[in-house]
């Protein structure tokens, strides 16, 4: 058989079923194994014996390093303008997240920010975090807008989004998020700022710039009913939708966004036992974000036991924002979510592939090594796949293939 790319002599974290992962088989894991690349495509997982003769235009030696699928972070806030740090020092000063936000602070001040940079310099800014979490092996990256509040800056930041995923060959999922926060200019009329971002999502949608929804469901920012109602709208126009929910309370968002078959319930450290019951029954993956709970001081934990009892999937993602999680770094999200949260390295890896793509309905084509799938591949200098969760600040990257093209060569 002739193969665009053949990667031989490595171990292989396949991820996969069809190889043991769940099953018997940590991490689906095949020593000493082959993966065959063609046509953007994984042509062939297996031994060097059950390969048999084959040809490639190029041939890599993993030198027995481990390969693993392209990591996916399924929450990233990449694109904005601004530097909050100083919102950084007030909480180490005392003051409160909530408390800093009606300030003025917060998201807002994020928006200010946004809105005054104009489409080429916010791609500027924009670019090192980008560039960041795709050098840590990451080939699927999120991106929300959320940082517009308005029709051209959201826009704006869902162009921003797509030039960087067609400027580097990764593969970017735009998601709308402009039930964010409340803009200054709609203070007081909630309601009416909702029904206007609903028509938003029409103009954009029809620009081809989103392919999900999200809110932001708390007692910040928009209730049950007002994140329906919006919810309602991508339902119309076959959007998928997911939710920032239960980070600092229980309002009932993640089982609300489960009833409309959601992708996604985020944050979920307020997460009720009602709410996982609905998220198990609709396929709503639960996503973990432990920078941001890190950052915050936060002290509630997730349900972790309660939502691997129930089976509702763990994605594991940055949170990459200039708020609450300032990080580009999904190996230290790794580390966290074992550290802080309890999961295993194996449920960590699982959380940033093949839960990860669940949490962007992407199951059918990312987040294993399998035959068929999309070529997206990471190969580490590791010696085995929980040194992923286990070294920090250490970047054992060693090669990057996105639909089967090397990323950054």
């Amino acid at each position: 058989m002739q193969f665009d790319t053949l990667i031989t002599n490595a171990n292989i974290a396949t991820m996969s079923e069809t190889f043991g992962y769940t099953k018997d088989t940590p991490y689906g894991a095949i020593h000493g194994g082959v993966v065959g690349i063609k046509d953007g495509k994984i042509a062939f997982v297996g031994t060097m014996d059950e390969l048999g003769t084959a040809t490639a235009d190029k041939i890599i030696d993993a030198k027995q390093g481990w390969l693993t699928p392209a990591l996916i972070d399924c929450h990233t806030h990449v694109v904005y303008g601004g530097n909050r740090s100083n919102e950084f020092e007030m909480r180490l000063n005392g003051v409160d997240y909530k408390d800093i936000a009606k300030q003025g602070g917060g998201i807002l001040s994020t928006v200010k920010a946004t809105r005054q940079a104009d489409f080429d310099e916010l791609y500027e800014l924009s670019l090192p975090r980008f560039k960041s979490l795709v050098s840590q092996g990451v080939g699927t990256i999120e991106i929300k807008s959320g940082y517009g509040l308005d029709l051209d800056n959201e826009r704006k930041m869902l162009k921003v989004a797509k030039k960087l995923g067609d400027d580097f060959g990764i593969t970017v999922k735009k998601t709308y998020l402009a039930l964010h926060a409340l803009p200054p200019e709609y203070q007081g009329r909630a309601d009416e700022y909702v029904k206007q971002a609903c028509e938003w999502l029409k103009v954009l949608h029809d620009e081809r710039l989103v392919d999900a929804v999200d809110a932001f469901c708390e007692s910040i920012a928009f209730d049950a009913h007002q994140v329906g109602r919006l919810f309602e709208v991508a339902k119309s126009l076959g959007l998928p939708v997911k939710l920032h929910a239960e980070q600092m309370s229980d309002m009932g968002g993640a089982g609300l966004v489960a009833e409309f078959d959601g992708l996604s319930a985020d944050h979920i450290e307020y997460l009720s036992t009602d709410s996982i019951v609905k998220m198990a029954k609709h396929g709503t993956v639960g996503v973990l974000l432990p920078t941001a709970f890190y950052v915050l001081k936060e002290t509630k934990l997730p349900p972790i036991d309660a939502m691997r009892q129930h089976g509702v999937k763990m994605a594991v993602s940055t949170d990459c924002n200039p708020g609450t999680s300032p990080s580009t770094s999904l190996l230290l999200a790794l580390n966290m979510a074992c550290t802080l949260f309890g999961l295993t390295p194996e449920e960590a890896l699982a959380g940033t592939t093949i839960h990860a793509s669940k949490a962007l309905g992407l199951q059918d084509t990312k987040g294993r090594l399998l035959v068929g799938m999309d070529a997206d591949v990471a190969l580490w200098q590791i010696d085995r796949p929980a040194d992923l969760s286990y070294l920090i600040g250490q970047n054992r990257l060693q090669g990057l293939w996105v639909a089967g093209r090397q990323v950054g060569r």
